[in-house]
């Protein structure tokens, strides 16, 4: 009699054996047939990628990158700019500035032009000129309506301004730098008092500081938020303590925009001259300005003279 017991055990074996394999590989197939998900990071990162779309959605673009105030490093040619209020030109300029008593009584009378001294600073205290600070203003296109009320319409550098680090004869002044074509910073002025540069200088981070040049108002603006600086912004204001940027724009715009290069109050050389009321800190007769350019010349004369040079400048 064959002994059949190992023939089975090897055919009991093997036929468990291939089961195992089938069901193992449905298994495995099984595995790689179901859709694999993502590992925890990836999760994160999908969860983050799109709260920040979100987030950019409803914040805008506006907001997302608010405008601030140039720093040295932003502002074009900043070296030409410091080399210019260096120079012995500029501080000869001053000099000779300084030197010229403040106009007083009628701005009605002619315009003087002073002699020049041999050596403008000999006798003066001594004093440097402070390194130079953005001069923002409303661009012509935010006060049009043109331009969107956003900061980077709004606002444009337009002169570089410095300030005296300290007090001669008991006055200040302040530089101004205008762009040169090609690249460049010159001198375009030196008037009496240093408000430009006090107030150009009060930009902190994430905020930026212009002037509304007509009323001589400055503003400071947080994202798109206006707050005035001082007494003429405030009166620009109606008396706000802040607006947006969009109720600015109508202000501005129903202040200026018959008012704007080509129109007929332009035309007739009244540009210089708008303002809401004679200001108590900027009378037009104590102005004391100095014009700069090739052949600077020293003219003595209050505001309302230097405004009638400009009218008579325009009408050529």
């Amino acid at each position: 009699m064959r002994d059949t017991s190992g023939i089975s055990s090897t055919g009991s074996t093997g036929s468990a054996s291939s089961t195992g394999n089938v069901r193992g590989r449905s298994r495995a197939a099984s595995r790689l047939s179901r859709p694999s998900r993502p590992s925890r990071p990836s999760r994160l990162f999908i969860v983050v990628a799109a709260c920040a779309s979100a987030l950019l959605s409803v914040v805008g673009p506006a907001h997302a990158a608010p405008a601030k105030d140039p720093l040295p490093a932003d502002i074009p040619d900043y070296q030409a700019a410091l080399n210019a209020v260096k120079s012995t030109e500029v501080l000869n300029t001053v000099c000779r500035f300084l030197r010229t008593p403040v106009p007083t009584g009628s701005a009605s009378g002619p315009v003087e032009t002073l002699p020049e001294p041999a050596e403008p600073c000999q006798g003066l205290p001594a004093f440097t000129i402070k390194d130079p600070v953005a001069r923002n203003e409303i661009t012509p296109g935010f006060v049009a309506g043109t331009a969107p009320p956003l900061p980077t319409e709004a606002v444009k550098l337009t002169q570089l301004v410095s300030s005296l680090s300290a007090t001669v004869n008991g006055r200040n002044a302040t530089v101004m730098l205008a762009p040169t074509q090609g690249g460049g910073w010159h001198l375009a002025a030196v008037r009496d008092g240093d408000s430009d540069a006090a107030y150009a200088s009060k930009a902190t981070v994430g905020t930026l500081v212009f002037t509304e040049p007509q009323i001589r108002g400055w503003y400071q603006l947080k994202l798109t938020t206006v707050e005035p600086l001082n007494d003429q912004a405030r009166q620009g204001l109606g008396g706000q303590a802040s607006v947006s940027l969009s109720d600015y724009q109508k202000l501005v715009k129903a202040r200026y925009a018959d008012k704007l290069p080509g129109s007929e109050y332009a035309t007739k050389g009244y540009s210089s001259g708008y303002g809401l009321r004679p200001a108590a800190d900027d009378a037009p007769s104590s102005t004391l300005l100095i014009a700069g350019g090739s052949g600077t010349a020293l003219a003595l004369a209050g505001g309302a003279a230097v405004l009638r040079r400009r009218r008579l400048a325009s009408s050529r």
